[in-house]
């Protein structure tokens, strides 16, 4: 069944590259169907236009579109981490070629925007102003987000 809301990609000519990338990255991802550029089109034939590809079984599209649009951070892919093991290698892999930057957020050297944030932070944010108020500064001062740090963080007094 195909979902009725299916986000869709941009890419300047890596969709393939940046799709391979991703489908390995995360269990229950892959190519689902590849549509090529014929003659005649923007770009050349045989480039892949689009990709069909699922992420954690959530359906995407990709397109390679050319270079009138880029990525922005106001919109990102957030992945919620069970344990620092997995943050670490997300954090490793996706930033390799790119930019990090403050409070779990990066940019992949496809120019996509990830949040990397441990999935008990709602938890740890939900004990009181003055608990919130901790962890939330423990995590403006971290790049790459510690779970042990806003774990101490939450439980100061």
């Amino acid at each position: 069944m195909r979902d009725k809301i299916t986000p869709c990609f941009w890419f300047d000519g890596n969709a393939e590259e940046a799709i391979n990338f991703y489908t390995t990255l995360f269990p229950d991802s892959r190519v689902v169907s590849t549509s090529r550029y014929g003659e005649g089109a923007p770009m050349p034939a045989g480039t892949v236009m689009t990709i069909s590809f699922e992420l954690g079984k959530r359906a995407f599209l990709a397109i390679n579109g050319g270079p009138q649009f880029q990525f922005t951070p106001a919109i990102s892919m957030m992945v919620n981490c069970d344990t620092q093991q997995e943050i670490d290698i997300l954090w490793e892999k996706l930033s390799q070629g790119g930019q990090t930057q403050q409070c779990g957020w990066l940019t992949d050297r496809f120019g996509l925007s990830w949040q990397i944030v441990p999935s008990i932070l709602p938890e740890l944010m939900s004990g009181g102003a003055e608990q919130s108020h901790r962890v939330m500064q423990a995590l403006w001062g971290m790049v790459k987000l510690d779970i042990a740090a806003l774990k101490r963080a939450a439980a100061a007094s």
